[in-house]
């Protein structure tokens, strides 16, 4: 379950303490039943902003780390002591987008946290600020609750945010916008006008929950995006009942690394394939070869991601067995011609494992 700044904070950045304290005992109650629930919360900033007195959301990125600085023990503690009073144990877990795109430390914090939910403890998640950046962040804690949901193989992914799910328009400026009670192919989201706007302490705003939610459906698990101000709404969602929003799971699942490759490894750069590369990637399910890549853009290393594109759209994802500068030697030659150039290379540019569809 993740709780955005809107559900946490008031736009002041004081906390919602009686939300708060509601949505423990909710937790509580699910808990209590057999069901293991892992928290996802923003607010660590809105509550520095709001303890240091300042007039709004910084925009300088070591401010809004200080701020986090500040707040960050202070939200923590906020629900230690609701869920104590409940009987219930508590880990707090800060982790950082390096967490999720580093393979090691994506499957560490995949152990960890599992060992947490094995001993019955509810981890209380947020993205650890004073150590991000503006342009490695999850996005208000949407992206980070999609990846803690396919780290402890979830059975459900509950977005709550301000709003009673996911509308056909911004229902704050379009009076007619109607909420969507399922969303049953991402095919569907195209018709919708989907906001990016935010809280005046948000970051993420309804695309990105809509991100996030793609994201889980894509590892087989149903997601729900509901309000964090209506009571109930945790239960109600766990037993399949209105509770906003619901997006099915996919039918078929994908492979752990797959995800983690498609939405959390950062791409360092890109390759431009030729029209019969492109076709065996999509309907062949073959690897990439040197013979098919025209044009090579950027500069990585062997072992980074890359974006495979055709004629300006994107095929894929791809982990390169080239560096960047290996590529550009090799590029256009076939397989015999690039042992010449490069004897230890292997056959593939991208092996068929290591690459994913977009």
């Amino acid at each position: 379950m993740k709780l955005g700044s809107s559900i946490v904070a008031e736009d002041s950045g004081a906390l919602r303490l009686s939300v708060v304290a509601r949505i423990c005992e909710e937790v509580a109650a699910l808990h209590a039943s057999g069901v293991d629930v892992v928290v996802v919360t923003s607010g660590a900033i809105a509550r520095g902003i709001h303890m240091l007195g300042l007039a709004g959301r910084p925009k300088a990125v070591e401010e809004l780390q200080a701020a986090s600085a500040v707040g960050q023990g202070r939200l923590y503690r906020t629900y230690d002591e609701y869920l104590r009073e409940r009987g219930i144990q508590s880990a707090q877990v800060l982790l950082t987008f390096f967490d999720m795109s580093a393979r090691t430390h994506y499957l560490n914090a995949r152990r960890t946290l599992r060992k947490l939910v094995e001993w019955r403890i509810v981890p209380v998640i947020n993205e650890n600020d004073t150590t991000t950046t503006d342009e490695i962040s999850f996005g208000d804690n949407d992206f980070l609750a999609a990846q803690v949901a396919v780290l402890v193989d979830a059975s459900l992914l509950l977005l709550l945010t301000s709003t009673a799910g996911l509308f056909t328009a911004d229902p704050r400026a379009d009076p007619s916008a109607r909420l969507v009670a399922s969303v049953e192919d991402p095919a569907e989201l195209a018709a919708l006008n989907i906001s990016t706007a935010t809280s005046a302490l948000g970051s993420g705003g309804m695309r990105s929950k809509v991100a996030a939610a793609e994201m889980a459906t894509a590892a087989g698990i149903p997601t729900v995006i509901g309000s964090g101000f209506e009571p109930g709404v945790l239960a109600r969602a766990w037993a399949g009942e209105p509770a906003g929003t619901h997006f099915a799971p996919h039918p078929v699942r994908q492979p752990s690394f797959k995800l983690w490759l498609r939405y959390a490894k950062p791409s360092q750069g890109s390759v431009v394939v030729d029209a019969g590369a492109a076709r065996a990637l999509r309907d062949g399910g073959t690897s990439l070869l040197p013979v098919g890549i025209v044009d090579v853009e950027g500069a990585f290393e062997a072992g980074d991601a890359i974006e495979v594109v055709a004629d300006g759209g994107a095929v894929g994802k791809g982990i390169s067995n080239y560096s960047a500068a290996e590529l550009r030697r090799v590029m256009g030659l076939k397989s015999g011609q690039v042992r010449e150039v490069l004897p230890r290379a292997t056959e593939e540019a991208v092996h068929r494992d290591y690459f994913v569809l977009v």
